[in-house]
């Protein structure tokens, strides 16, 4: 009997160790595949990121310009340096060609949706080199529960930035900073189309215009748009932001206004026992309208803004543009060698070389007025006419301080600046536009009579008498840019 249940325990224990095997060479079972998903809670483009609740969208475009009788890309006017001088060395003709990139991811969360936001640009342009080229970082930033941490459009600024309806990027007359701003904002809903705003803003890149020392002032340095010594101290406290905004089917209101503290360094920068002036501060107010749904066609807009600024210059004539300007052309006064005006943006002048001798900051004011109006021809037509007047304004004691050594003219550093152009684009395919634009820029200074500048090897300009003269500039710019 032992016999017999030996042999088929032994048996079951063979079938057992048979079977076994066989599965063994039997192929497991493969993972499930984690196809991406499509995420249609943000809208179109983004996706779930394999394994997350996270969605993700990737985009931007690659761009071509072609700008004509400027002084940089995309379409800045000839309004100073060899450009401005109408010198051999300037490039008449500059190209650019730029890739962004973009990436948008978002999460719900009981606190609302986390969202991150960069955008980056690679560009090539006319004077980088046989194989140079720039990097950009436009945004950079984090939002949560209303919070914005990073680099972002400025609450200050409007949803369109400087482009009410042009293709350029030196469109004044108004707020600026299409390329963001570091910042630590809040933003308030509150319903039916009306948010609030409260920010603290990174002003050292795009915010401070000049604050000049007069006391260094000299006939060629006022001859190309100088004032002096430019003495901004560091920077100690962010401007401070707030804005009131109403978003309707009609269009949007808005009103924002910011303070701007004025902050110069010694009398002599060389020596800090000299001394400074005080600090002070200035601020800027601004109104926006924009206007939609108009009876000239479906799609059509009108783009507004108006902006006033003491000693806060930069708010008006800001963003990528720089704050002198110095155009050159012909003359008919005898004796002179040609024509010029010039102009320098300032939030305030100062002079002196130490505490004894030394004023306080003189603030200027400024204020602009800028806008589009946006017309759809068909869906693969449109044009928009744009424009912009900008006024810059030295109190007396100010001008007093900067033409103290005026001789044989008569010194006015006021100056305004008056744009008009108009773009048209085609669309022969959806996110492929091709564009075509043509500003015009006058600059009118309030200098007169006439002026002997020194030699400015920089432009090529010999020691001459110079007519003070307004002076007008025409440019243009070809694009092609296909988003995605």
């Amino acid at each position: 009997m032992k016999i017999v249940k030996f042999l088929a325990l032994s048996s079951a224990a063979a079938v057992i160790t048979a079977g076994s095997a066989q599965a063994a060479d039997l192929p497991l079972k493969a993972k499930a595949v984690e196809y991406v998903k499509v995420c249609s809670i943000y809208g179109a483009g983004f996706y779930y990121m394999p394994g997350t609740d996270t969605c993700i969208k990737i985009g931007g475009y690659l761009r071509a310009d072609a700008t004509i009788n400027g002084s940089t890309a995309y379409n800045a006017p000839a309004w100073n340096g060899t450009s401005g001088a109408k010198s051999r060395q300037a490039n008449s003709t500059i190209f650019r060609s730029r890739q962004d990139l973009t990436l948008d991811t978002r999460t719900a969360t009981e606190y609302g949706v986390v969202r991150t936001y960069f955008d980056a640009t690679f560009n090539w342009t006319t004077g980088d080199g046989v194989a140079g080229g720039s990097l950009g970082v436009y945004y950079a930033f984090i939002q949560f529960a209303g919070f914005t941490f990073g680099k972002a459009v400025s609450q200050f600024d409007t949803p369109w930035t400087g482009y009410p309806g042009n293709n350029s990027s030196f469109l004044i007359g108004g707020y600026d900073d299409v390329t963001g701003i570091n910042q630590v904002s809040y933003t308030a809903e509150f319903g039916n189309g009306v948010s609030g705003s409260i920010s603290l803003e990174d002003q050292s890149s795009y915010l401070q215009s000049g604050l000049y020392n007069t006391s260094t002032i000299t006939a060629s340095s006022y001859a190309q748009g100088l004032l002096g010594t430019n003495s901004y101290a560091g920077t100690q406290i962010p401007d401070i932001v707030g804005k009131i905004r109403v978003d309707q089917a009609w269009g949007l209101f808005q009103v924002s206004a910011a303070a701007h503290q004025v902050r110069a360094s010694y009398y002599n920068l060389a020596d800090e026992t000299s001394g400074h002036p005080s600090d002070t501060w200035g601020y800027a107010v601004q109104g926006a309208l924009s206007l939609k749904n108009l009876p000239t066609g479906p799609g059509d807009s009108i783009n507004f803004t108006a902006t006033y600024s003491n000693g806060a210059t930069r708010y008006v004539v800001g963003g990528v543009t720089g704050n002198s300007f110095s155009i050159y052309g012909n003359t008919s006064v005898a004796g002179a060698y040609q024509s010029i005006a010039f102009a320098s943006a300032a939030d305030g002048v100062f002079s002196g070389t130490s505490a004894a001798n030394g004023t306080s900051i003189s603030k200027t004011t400024a204020w602009g007025v800028r806008g589009a109006f946006n017309h759809n021809w068909n869906p693969f037509w449109s044009t928009s006419l744009f424009g912009s007047y900008s006024a810059v304004d030295y109190n007396g004691t100010a001008t007093a301080s900067i033409c103290a050594t005026a001789v044989n003219f008569v010194c006015n550093p006021d100056f305004k600046i008056a744009q008009i152009g108009t773009v048209t684009r085609w669309t022969p395919v959806k996110n492929l536009t091709l564009s075509g634009e043509v500003m015009y820029t006058y600059l009118d200074q309030s200098n007169s009579g006439t002026l002997a500048i020194p030699a400015i090897s920089a432009i090529s300009k010999p020691a001459a008498v110079y007519e003070f003269k307004d002076q007008g500039v025409w440019s243009g710019n070809l694009r092609v840019q296909r988003n995605f």
